[in-house]
């Protein structure tokens, strides 16, 4: 009875800690076990009775080890403390149910909840392989009661008010950092690892406001600006895309792509007016979180897009270089990269 409820608890906190993208490899590279365990973790309802028989069982195997002793060993232990220690029969047996019940508790405590439980946090993959055979005969054979169970279980949890939660793999942003920091002690992640993680966690979190260049950054030309100086602007502009505003910055037009701007002044395609290349501006409110800035500039097929306060004034602007930085860390700038010196061929000396 110690080895199945150790039996049981083991499979239910490996089922509950182990990693479904490990398993889901497992299945991929063909282990037979994997490819059956797969879909009881992905599917909330079978998980949910799959814990079902685990607590069905570790409640059963409890239950009859304590009627088991107390059969087998309470007229034995009784029998002895009246004759050595002279107790009346009534308090012998009291004393001998008292001592085998504090027995019991602690061996099955030790050897049948404790260590498969820490050995399942140790090792969940292959505690969730090795015991899913037995789990799947204990579903077959407690199917019935299971389903007795479960929806006594989720009557009085709906006549509480309170909706029913299956067993799910889910874990807030504090924990799954908590486990990214573990596992950089462990020395499964390197710091450069890390911290790139950390950023993609915490970047859900993050506003345009905090992703943006500032507006006392940003490099911005006016509408009118003649065409001659827009072009010695694009030429020494480490921006791909220069708003342009109308009157003052708070009134962007659109954006000026230089690029394609000097690609026509070579191709002896002149523009007349910035009118000609400027491309529509996405507007985003300054309090948008990255997730949806993202999804927002994937929408409008834009790199960047001007960003506004609450007055509807811009503060600045945010591009996908931004949203990279802020995940990988600062990106190197073609623009702003060291001039490459080419040294002049060494003049060679004629041999006569």
């Amino acid at each position: 009875m110690v080895a199945m409820t150790a039996l049981y608890v083991a499979a239910e906190f490996a089922a509950v800690s182990v990693r479904r993208s490990r398993i889901r490899q497992m299945a991929e590279d063909g282990n037979a076990i994997a490819k059956g365990l797969l879909p009881i973790l992905e599917d909330a309802s079978a998980l949910d009775r799959y814990i079902a028989a685990c607590q069905v069982g570790i409640t059963l195997g409890s239950l009859i080890l304590g009627a088991y002793g107390q059969i087998a060993f309470g007229p034995g232990l009784a029998t002895l403390l009246r004759e050595r220690v002279g107790l009346d029969p009534v308090a012998a047996s009291s004393a001998a149910a008292a001592v085998i019940l504090l027995i019991l508790t602690v061996g099955t405590m030790v050897a049948g909840e404790l260590a498969p439980k820490s050995l399942a946090l140790e090792y969940p993959t292959q505690i969730a392989l090795y015991t899913y055979w037995p789990m799947r005969w204990s579903l077959w054979l407690l199917g019935p009661f299971i389903w007795f169970l479960n929806g006594s279980g989720t009557l009085i949890l709906r006549l509480l008010g309170s909706a029913h939660g299956a067993h799910r793999h889910v874990h807030s942003p504090e924990e799954i950092e908590l486990l990214l920091a573990e596992s950089h002690d462990g020395g499964l992640l390197e710091p450069d690892e890390l911290r790139r993680l950390q950023r993609a966690l915490r970047f859900s979190l993050r506003t345009a406001a905090q992703l943006m260049t500032s507006r006392d950054r940003m490099q911005a030309i006016d509408e009118a600006t003649p065409i001659d100086q827009v072009l010695l602007l694009a030429l020494g502009s480490s921006q791909a895309n220069v708003p342009v505003y109308r009157g003052n910055l708070d009134t962007v037009v659109g954006f000026l792509n230089t690029k394609r701007l000097l690609v026509r002044h070579v191709e002896d395609r002149p523009v007349a007016s910035l009118r000609e290349v400027i491309q529509p501006a996405l507007v985003v409110d300054e309090s948008m979180t990255g997730d949806r800035l993202i999804a927002e500039l994937r929408g409008h097929r834009a790199h960047q897009a001007i960003v506004l306060d609450d007055r509807r004034q811009v503060v600045g602007m945010v591009t996908l270089d931004d949203i990279l930085s802020s995940l990988l860390g600062p990106t190197p700038d073609e623009f702003t990269k060291s001039t490459l010196r080419i040294k002049a061929p060494r003049a060679t000396r004629s041999r006569t």
